[in-house]
């Protein structure tokens, strides 16, 4: 059976396109509130869960070591756009562990914002891996290495302890076995695990509601959370979702974007978490769906984000990208139960 449709395109007064999906609520593992679609996919989180990547840096003594403030820790969260300021903060985080770009092994790509794109490329500068999304996760991951006093070459390796660091904890914390059948990599070259959708929103719960873990641990990933709600502009970039709801809402949403068409957060003041998954891998469609969701739990979220209009070239209205009435109905389900 296919996944429902979360959202529709329209063109004129008619749908153009539609995007399928599913989504799941929860309180913590095995405690689902609400789902529509497969809630048991297994799916590549991909970055939604650099936040519980970043633990290690903090846990391990590796974020005080080297001096890590809070702009640092979010970066190493984030996915971040590409700019000027976000490459300065890159380079920043290597000086603060003595290294310099060509000890990372994220690779280079052209900035994901299209400005910070258009800015470098009339700079006549080159793409480096500084402007690469995942610099800042890939420093946290060398200054984690360096500060245990483990080999930097081949950080990014499955093997290589940094890795095993987090697979061990990823492995905690949702109480699975992930062996090699569900291990993938991401974009960055790191290993990304793959997870069924309510266990992904089951650890986002966990991870936004305090109390849920030792002390250590409660505090390790409190300090994390406030970094990202301190400095979301790090988290992603101007006008995107992350970061506008992060700045406005902060303490009240976590939320954070993964590839192709994943999205995860929770909700502290609520306990709850949430998870979803676009069939298509749609980005347009999962920031739509997670924004739905949020614009129903905190009615602060209303009007944040721009509703998304499809113009043409000439800038006339064509159409829209909107919730469709199974997603529409789902977030009624959300209503009356949270």
């Amino acid at each position: 059976m296919s996944n429902p449709v979360l959202i529709e395109v329209t063109r004129g007064g008619l749908v153009e396109s539609v995007h399928r999906g599913s989504i799941v609520v929860s309180r913590g593992l095995d405690d689902i509130v609400s789902c529509v679609g497969d809630a048991d996919r297994v799916v590549f989180p991909r970055s939604s869960i650099k936040a519980l990547q970043c633990i290690p840096v903090v846990e391990t003594g590796a974020a005080d070591h080297f001096g890590f403030r809070e702009e640092d820790l979010a970066l190493a969260c984030g996915s971040h756009v590409g700019t000027e300021q976000h490459a300065k903060m890159a380079q920043a985080m290597l000086n603060k562990i003595g290294l310099d770009e060509d000890a990372l092994g994220c690779g280079a790509h052209t900035p994901l914002g299209a400005a910070a794109a258009k800015a470098l490329w009339r700079a006549g500068g080159e793409p480096t891996q500084l402007h690469n999304n995942c610099s800042g996760k890939h420093v946290g991951m060398l200054a984690t290495a360096l500060h245990t006093r483990e080999p930097i070459k081949g950080y990014w390796d499955a093997a290589h302890p940094v890795q095993v660091r987090i697979h061990e904890l990823l492995c905690e914390l949702t109480g699975l076995t992930l062996d090699d059948d569900v291990l993938g990599f991401d974009g960055c070259s790191v290993p990304n695990w793959a997870l069924p959708l309510d266990v992904l929103a089951g650890l986002f719960a966990r991870l936004v509601t305090p109390g849920r873990f030792s002390g250590a641990r409660d505090k390790a990933i409190t300090r994390i959370l406030n970094a990202c709600w301190a400095r979301p502009d790090l988290v992603a970039g101007k006008g995107r979702a992350d970061t506008v709801v992060m700045t406005a809402l902060p303490g009240k949403v976590f939320m954070k974007t993964g590839a192709e068409g994943v999205y995860a957060g929770g909700f502290p003041e609520l306990g709850l978490g949430f998870a979803l998954k676009i069939d298509d891998g749609t980005t347009r469609a999962s920031a739509g769906t997670a924004m739905a969701l949020i614009e129903q739990l905190v009615p602060e979220a209303h009007g944040l984000m721009k509703r998304k209009s499809l113009k043409t070239w000439r800038g006339m209205e064509a159409g829209e990208i909107r919730a469709a009435p199974e997603l529409l109905a789902f977030l009624e389900t959300i209503k009356v139960r949270c």
